[in-house]
């Protein structure tokens, strides 16, 4: 904490985020947040969704860039998820979730929101020592008129460089109009975070919890593996009406949830590429040209793609193919790829493809290769 002291006009005493402003003129710092870079989360505007808008999903499965529909135990999270064109002042857009079913928890079943960060960038936090320092996530939520005042349950869960994980959470309130929350957990000073490019924090909005992971709030880090939700849990999957709106999530260092940090939507994009890429997109351009290639046999087309950004790992491919989706051609030779494409010396920033067309090409020819259905999709995934 530090003091200055200011010029007023009025000797009154006021405050923001930032600062407490005292009737004596001093101004005390409540934060020491950098004005810059200082947001864990990635899309946390929910600007990005390269997959695709809307998604239909019971299990495991990413959505809207770096944000994940995922499932404890055998539930039955049948929901559809959304990127919607609009928000709270200030977004242009949320993320919406409803239930697609009605379903009932039990045991240790839980359905939840949530995005993992890598260790690598939590290490200023300084977890394991006496430094270290809270985390404060905040965001902007709201629900439809049927599960307004549902209690929800934010829950972090972190991983040291032994394997092990501890958990903290805290219960929230949903209304039917758009509220800013602020939570902040205290630092763990016994445990540090893993410092490689694997999960370091998981952050979860937990909408539907079994009984069996039902308990009194975790004050303490606590060792543990479970998504546990906070006495009071509500069941978003008890109506189809329901909705959850989601938008403007931050996770930073301090005590005090600062300003969303709007970055530039050049900047947001490359940090999602770094765990996913689409190159090819029917849906938003077809007859799109995508890479130069060359047969390297006569029954065999390859081609190579840099990626933009070096991805977190090697990835795996992401694909949608069919008959006719990709189209190769030359000179004289106009032919489609009906299989899929597989990945070659793949590497976090670059790889090679090969495919097989419907007949042979000539050896050593170059080729383009085409997108050619709205329903094709070609991309690489590097995921946590």
């Amino acid at each position: 904490m530090s003091t200055l002291k200011v010029n007023a006009i009025r000797q009154t005493a006021a405050s923001s985020d930032a600062i407490t402003l005292a009737s004596d003129g001093s101004c005390t710092v409540k934060a020491t947040n950098n004005l810059s870079n200082r947001n864990f989360i990635i899309n946390g505007a929910m600007q990005f969704a390269q997959r695709g808008s809307s998604f239909t999903a019971t299990g495991d499965e990413y959505t809207l860039d770096r944000w994940r529909h995922s499932h404890g135990s055998s539930f039955n999270f049948d929901t559809t998820t959304t990127q919607e064109s609009s928000g709270p002042d200030g977004f242009g857009n949320s993320l919406k979730i409803t239930p697609d079913s009605v379903v009932t928890p039990s045991g240790g079943e839980n359905g939840i929101i949530e995005q993992y960060i890598e260790g690598q960038n939590l290490q200023g936090l300084a977890f394991g020592t006496s430094s270290a320092k809270s985390v404060t996530v905040s965001f902007y939520a709201k629900s439809a008129a049927s599960n307004a005042n549902d209690q929800y349950t934010v829950w972090v869960q972190m991983y040291n460089s032994a394997g092990n994980r501890f958990i903290k959470n805290k219960a929230f309130t949903v209304t039917a109009s758009w509220q800013r929350f602020s939570i902040t957990f205290t630092g763990n000073t016994s445990e540090n975070i893993i410092n490689t490019n694997a999960i370091g924090l998981r952050l979860g909005l937990i909408l539907s919890s079994g009984p069996d992971d039902i308990a009194a709030e975790k004050t303490s880090w606590e060792d543990s593996n479970f998504w546990t939700s906070v006495t009071g849990q509500s069941n978003f999957m008890d109506n189809t009406s329901n909705e959850f709106h989601l938008s403007g999530v931050q996770v930073e260092a301090g005590d005090v949830a600062t300003d969303f940090e709007h970055r530039s939507y050049a900047d947001e994009l490359l940090s999602c590429q770094r765990y996913f890429f689409m190159i090819a997109d029917g849906s938003v351009q077809t007859s799109a040209g995508i890479a130069d290639g060359r047969f390297l046999g006569a029954g065999e087309v390859d081609f190579m793609v840099q990626f933009p950004v070096t991805m977190r790992t090697t990835p795996s491919i992401y694909q949608v193919t069919g008959g006719n989706y990709f189209k190769i051609m030359y000179a004289g030779y106009n032919q489609y790829v009906d299989g899929n494409w597989t990945l070659q010396y793949q590497h976090p920033n670059g790889t090679s493809h090969y495919a097989t067309p419907d007949s042979n090409g000539s050896a050593d020819k170059p080729a383009q290769i085409v997108l050619q259905n709205a329903a094709a999709r070609l991309g690489y995934q590097a995921e946590l």
